[in-house]
């Protein structure tokens, strides 16, 4: 372990692999941090097929996808930092050589690392029961379903028998069909929203096909039991996402699934003083992936919460290559504040696109925006705006809030634009 790196990547599931491989690809010296003893991050309890289509032309189970980044870091003399915590990052200075300090613990001691350029991409985790407030015993027997599917396909240990899940999330409906093939009882998938938040393929191959009930505008509006769960409690809830009373009914079951979103992990961004987006729960960055802190990178989950690791690989390497830029050659063109040059444009998002990544682009180079809707739109007709001057009009077709959409704007069309502009859609009838 030296002491200073041109670039140190936060992270070793897929985005920090990735942004590891592409910046020393670039000719950067470069170091890996990750907190538990094995890379792979999330992808290594992800035992189920559907990975790798778009980035490697071939249908892989996490564990193989991560297997054949972490193959190609092993050829390469990055190193690789296991069971190590980042404590906090203070941000390059004068008084510190203009080198970020990246103070980390591990089982040998705590030690602070220098780097010119830093990449965060630290995961995200799930939202809990505390944070949805759900009303009732606090017994054991509510898991995540992420914590949920690392104790079946890593640790090799039962949850429960009858099992509710709350949230049609990805991951939700992925545990679905994981319990009911190793032969648990799934008695249902309770959705708040009218419309279910997972892929549709998910949908079809994870509840359709093994006969599981998908329960809309439905939660759970209470937890039932002395020691373990015993019964939980579910309601309809009106237009305003609010239990409607006269509509309880109690559902005998053991264990609670709660499949309800994840939140970028962004406590040690915060260390380093890097502006969050409020939308997203993760950073402000603009087209280089540069956070609000001058050489520091932000990519992957931690950034926006993806639906493809396949898409969080392709963002991570963009980050990496331009982490490895501004740490090769002194710096980037495009910082994220927007003042440089007057060649920043910020963006924002309108109803019902919900957020937008990057949050500023370059007038001089297209730009490939990243959003989601709050909704789904079954013909949104996406429009770009400066001020009241239509720059971009797309298509009319359907959005999902379970897809990620990307949408390039040429700079042809960027050119003529304020310092401002809106992405936002119309819904033709």
């Amino acid at each position: 372990m030296k002491t200073s790196y041109d670039v140190i990547v936060i992270g070793g599931g897929p985005a920090g692999l990735s942004a590891a491989l592409k910046a020393h690809e670039a000719g950067a010296n470069v170091a890996l941090i990750e907190r538990n003893d094995e890379l792979g991050g999330i992808l290594n309890q992800c035992i189920h097929p559907g990975f790798g289509l778009k980035y490697f032309k071939q249908e892989l189970t996490g564990p193989e996808y991560a297997q054949r980044l972490i193959d190609r870091l092993a050829a390469t003399d990055v190193d690789v930092l296991l069971s190590s915590m980042v404590l906090s990052i203070e941000p390059a200075s004068e008084e510190n050589g203009h080198l970020h300090q990246i103070s980390l613990i591990n089982e040998t001691g705590r030690y602070v690392l220098g780097a010119k350029a830093v990449v965060l991409a630290m995961g995200c985790r799930e939202r809990t029961r505390g944070e949805i407030k759900i009303p009732g015993s606090r017994v054991s027997g509510v898991f995540t379903a992420g914590l949920a599917q690392r104790y079946i396909n890593m640790e090799n240990l039962k949850p429960g028998s009858r099992f509710v899940i709350l949230g049609s999330g990805d991951i939700g409906l992925i545990m679905a069909r994981r319990l009911s093939l190793e032969g648990m009882k799934v008695l249902g998938v309770y959705e708040l929203m009218p419309y279910a938040n997972g892929l549709f393929r998910n949908i079809k191959n994870c509840l359709e096909d093994f006969g599981i009930p998908l329960h809309l505008s439905t939660t759970v509006t209470k937890v039932i039991g002395k020691e373990r769960v015993e019964a939980v409690e579910v309601s309809k809830v009106d237009e305003n996402l609010r239990p409607i009373e006269g509509t309880q009914e109690v559902i005998p079951c053991d264990t609670l699934l709660l499949s309800i979103g994840l939140i970028p992990e962004n406590e040690v961004s915060r260390t380093a003083g890097v502006e969050l987006n409020p939308a997203t729960n993760g950073a402000l960055v603009n087209d280089t992936y540069e956070t609000s802190v001058p050489g520091i990178f932000s990519c992957g989950n931690v950034l926006h919460v993806h639906d493809l690791a396949d898409n969080v690989t392709v963002e991570a390497e963009r980050a990496g290559s331009f982490a490895a830029a501004y740490a090769l050659q002194g710096g980037d063109p495009a910082p994220a504040d927007g003042e440089a040059d007057g060649a920043c444009i910020r963006v924002s998002a309108a109803q019902p696109v919900g957020y937008t990544v990057p949050t500023f682009i370059r007038k001089d180079r297209n730009a490939s925006i990243y959003f989601r809707v709050r909704r789904p739109v079954e013909n949104g007709v996406l429009v770009v705006k400066s001020g009241e001057t239509e720059i971009f009009r797309g298509k009319a077709r359907a959005y999902k809030p379970s897809i990620m959409e990307c949408q390039i704007v040429p700079a042809k069309l960027l050119a003529g634009a304020g310092d401002e502009i809106t992405v936002s859609m119309e819904e033709e009838k």
